[in-house]
């Protein structure tokens, strides 16, 4: 039998490390060739590492959420044969594996104990750790209720430390009510801690509503994975993009009945369209008239690059997160291809099965909540970028047309610029421009 070890494989693009996101195995585990064994995560992608052999797994080589460089060791693997591990030299102690490490230190001490007393010394054993906390918090629950309590009459000034008045304060505790069962009444912080969780437990019938009783408990989340990249991504964007955001309502009412009319006409055969193709039509024939719109700035080099083509980053909220699928030249394809493509990224980016190709090289974005878009938003670009275009929610009301008071349906477009690249003035015209295509449709048809 030998050892076969697998390491973090160049992905590729300059790419130096990853993130480890999820195991597939565990210690023990047999694994086949070609099974995956875990998701690491790029700056772009979610890359599956699979088994060159075929095995038994004997260590992992980090924990979910570490970050690794790539030919760092990522499993131990031991096969029918020598392996890839080169053995050691004669009269060398073999190399301990991580899991073997953390573990060889508790035994060394448990045999040290052991040979340390004589054998025919009676040892009495030891309470776990968990019952002994348990019984030490019942014995302060006990003290604190107990008889020999000190009951505090009415306008006696409670005695405690500073540090146990400090404690009810960040608590959130009268003093004034908590038994004290210290000398002369004093309030421990045993007191205070037993108060505080008989506080947080179920009240009986008749006694303070729950609804405005106590808590204290708090959760820690680390943020690994998705949601890792997202803030640094998005903490990127904000430190080095200057940020100003246009707002401009937009009648979608005309736009809107089109919209019924080819549903109504072709829904079934090619599909139902959404507001989305006719903003990414729109946005198609705006850039053509504003093409520093459509570029990405290499602030380090000091170079924005334009672009002819326009590959639209669609920003989709996944259960991980928020991804931005690609819809890679725009400028070809009609509603209906474009409402297909949207629709497949988004099931791609959702079910995690979009690829670095599809996640990667948008040349300007587009964003929005649907529904819960809300009057106004303030988008953040998606660097290096210099414009992302949002859209919020689309609501029925009363405007004046000629005169008289009419029902429009009117929809806000927020829309956000990099101010080194986009003066406002541009930025104005190019959002003037999508709402006059909207508001007219008919013109998004015409060359």
């Amino acid at each position: 039998m030998g050892i076969h070890v697998i390491k973090m494989p160049d992905i590729g693009e300059g790419i130096a490390e990853v993130e480890l996101v999820a195991w597939h195995v565990k210690e023990g585990d047999m694994v086949a060739e070609d099974q995956i064994l875990a998701d690491v995560m790029t700056d772009k992608a979610t890359v599956e590492i699979p088994s060159s052999v075929a095995g038994k797994v004997l260590a992992l080589g980090g924990a979910v959420g570490q970050v690794m460089a790539v030919g760092s060791e990522v499993i131990r693997i031991e096969v029918e044969g020598a392996g890839n591990l080169k053995a050691p030299a004669p009269g060398a102690a073999p190399a301990a594996t991580p899991a073997a490490a953390a573990s060889a230190a508790p035994t060394a001490a448990a045999v040290t104990t052991a040979t340390a007393k004589p054998a025919e010394t009676p040892v009495k054993a030891a309470a776990p750790p968990m019952q002994t906390a348990a019984a030490s918090a019942a014995s302060r629950r006990d003290a604190a209720t107990s008889t020999t309590a000190h009951v505090r009459a009415p306008g006696d000034k409670p005695i405690a430390s500073p540090a146990v008045r400090r404690q009810a304060w960040d608590l959130g505790i009268e003093l004034q009510f908590v038994p004290g069962t210290g000398t002369g009444g004093r309030i421990t912080h045993d007191d205070l801690q037993a108060y505080a969780q008989r506080a947080a437990q179920p009240q009986a019938v008749g006694a303070v509503d729950q609804r405005f009783a106590q808590r204290l408990d708090e959760q820690s989340i680390p943020v690994i994975g998705l949601r890792r990249k997202i803030a640094q991504k998005m903490q990127e964007a904000k430190r080095r993009i200057p940020h100003f955001t246009y707002v401009e309502e937009v009648d979608m009412t005309e736009l809107e009945a089109l919209r019924a009319k080819l549903n109504a006409k072709h829904g079934k055969e090619r599909g139902r369209l959404t507001v989305l193709p006719f903003l990414v039509r729109a946005v198609v024939l705006a850039v053509r008239e504003h093409p520093q719109i459509n570029a990405r700035y290499d602030d380090d080099a000091a170079v924005v690059t334009r672009y002819g083509a326009v590959h639209l980053g669609i920003a989709t909220q996944t259960e991980g997160g928020l991804m931005v699928p690609v819809v890679r030249h725009a400028e070809t394809r009609d509603l209906w291809s474009c409402a297909a493509e949207v629709l497949r990224l988004a099931e791609a980016a959702r079910t995690g099965k979009a690829s670095r190709d599809e996640l990667s090289g948008s040349t300007i974005t587009i964003t929005s909540l649907g529904a819960l878009g809300g009057i106004v938003s303030t988008p953040v670009i998606n660097h290096p970028e210099v414009a992302i275009v949002g859209i919020n929610r689309m609501v029925e009301r009363p405007m004046m047309r000629n005169g008289a008071v009419v029902a429009r349906q009117m929809m806000n477009l927020s829309s956000s610029f990099d101010h080194r690249v986009v003066d406002g003035m541009h930025a104005a015209e190019f959002v003037q421009l999508i709402r006059g295509y909207l508001e007219t449709p008919a013109t998004l048809f015409v060359e």
